[in-house]
């Protein structure tokens, strides 16, 4: 850590602490991950699953950077260097009196969506989406922290401790470890009710206590969701029914396109929550999407003037070079194998079959030990055959030349399971 020099502290967890970080290269600022743990060589560090997703997942827009990975050997100390934002969710809504505009809401939450495809499209589930770990900078959201993340094809039943219990999905909490990636989701649709009413929809204070907060608001499951989740546990579980009272509107600025998309992501069954990319294309998110494609024209525009107003052509097929660079677009009639006139013969590679006397080589396309010479001691020509219908097959005969000999390939014997 010698290029760098310790600010002050941001915060403290379990596995680590985060200091705010000067870089003495170039003067910016950072922060800095300090591991708890010690580690003995550099391919352990890197086999740690957030170095890996971040790399993986990095560049993102709403991705958290990681700018540097400081590992001293000696001390077996490691460190994460990334870039430094100016709060978490959960400190921009602590102790607020009045909410955020609906606008500014579905900014973030539009962000948070983006973050959360680009990461299960890689292949990655974060496990512990909660306000602290979703960081923002000025109109920017960023989701950081994947200490807890795994792989979506990793196998079940996933042992770890996972997700603060007040973001944590039903499934994690009703089976033995049998959760997917869709457990994101409700946890983001529990930090989307915080942002816009300043208050946790699902206030447990204990597991027990957990399932119940969430039974009184959306009810008890369905038998079969019931069922699914016994398959998965050791205890058997029945709940009395109960109805639910709603999602609870603390304030008037959600519109119903907003608490649909909000029951949506909270579904309880997690075959039937929405998933990241569904969410994206939600009508909540209808004037995110058109200020997007806007942007991006203008991009286009200022990048590329030539073509911004060319329509893209999909009846070119263009083949490239080696190296890279476009050729001319192929004619379909170029593109298919000619197979008429005799500039189409080509040499036949010599064949090498084993247990079998060596064909002799011979400079002609025939080959002319098999084929055998003609009358004058030549090898017979072979000539194309002219497309003809097939059913008509005395027009094909016609072409055959009647000084042709008919020649048959000799059968080749198969020995010892090999030709």
């Amino acid at each position: 850590m010698k290029n760098y020099k310790a600010i002050g502290k941001i915060g403290e967890g379990t596995f680590s602490e985060v200091l705010k970080m000067q870089s003495l290269r170039d003067g910016n600022y950072y922060a800095c991950k300090q591991m708890k743990q010690h580690f003995e060589s550099i391919e352990q560090v890197n086999n740690l699953r957030e170095i890996q997703a971040l790399r993986r997942l990095n560049p993102h827009p709403n991705i958290l950077t990681l700018h540097e990975v400081v590992f001293d050997r000696k001390s077996g100390s490691l460190a994460l260097i990334c870039e430094l934002m100016d709060m978490n969710i959960y400190e921009l809504i602590r102790g607020r009196r009045h909410p955020l505009s609906e606008k500014k809401i579905m900014h973030y939450m539009y962000q948070l969506c983006k973050s959360l495809d680009h990461m299960h499209r890689n292949g990655i589930f974060h496990r512990d989406v909660k306000p602290e770990n979703i960081l923002v900078k000025q109109d920017v959201l960023k989701l950081g922290d994947f200490g807890s993340c795994r792989s979506v094809y990793s196998k079940q039943p996933y042992t770890e401790y996972i997700s603060t219990r007040w973001y944590r999905a039903p499934e994690c909490l009703l089976t033995d470890g049998f959760y997917t990636y869709k457990m994101d989701l409700w946890s983001a649709g529990c930090v989307f009710y915080e942002i816009a009413s300043l208050q946790p929809l699902f206030p447990g204070v204990n597991e027990l206590d957990q399932i119940s907060k969430i039974h009184d608001v959306i009810g008890t499951p369905c038998q079969k969701t019931l069922t699914k989740f016994k398959q998965s546990r050791a205890m058997s579980f029945d709940f009395p029914f109960k109805k639910g009272s709603g999602i609870p509107l603390l304030t008037t600025n959600l519109t119903p396109q907003c608490l649909s998309l909000l029951h949506a992501m909270v579904a309880y069954d997690p075959d039937e929550r929405i998933a990241a990319h569904q969410a994206l294309q939600h009508p909540y998110f209808q004037v995110q999407r058109a200020a997007e494609t806007q942007t991006l024209a203008k991009h286009r525009r200022a990048f590329y003037p030539k073509y911004s107003m060319v329509p893209e052509s999909s009846s070119h097929n263009w083949s490239f070079s080696k190296e890279g660079r476009k050729q001319q677009p192929l004619r379909q009639e170029e593109g298919r194998a000619r197979r008429q006139g005799p500039t189409s013969l080509t040499e036949l590679p010599k064949l090498r079959l084993s247990g079998m006397t060596k064909l002799s080589s011979c400079s002609s396309p025939a080959l002319r030990s098999v084929l055998g010479t003609g009358a004058n001691g030549r090898v017979p020509v072979l000539r194309p055959l002219k497309c003809a219908v097939v059913n008509k097959k005395t027009d094909t005969q016609k072409d055959i030349k009647p000084h042709l000999k008919h020649c048959h390939l000799p059968t080749i014997n198969r020995k010892g399971g090999e030709y």
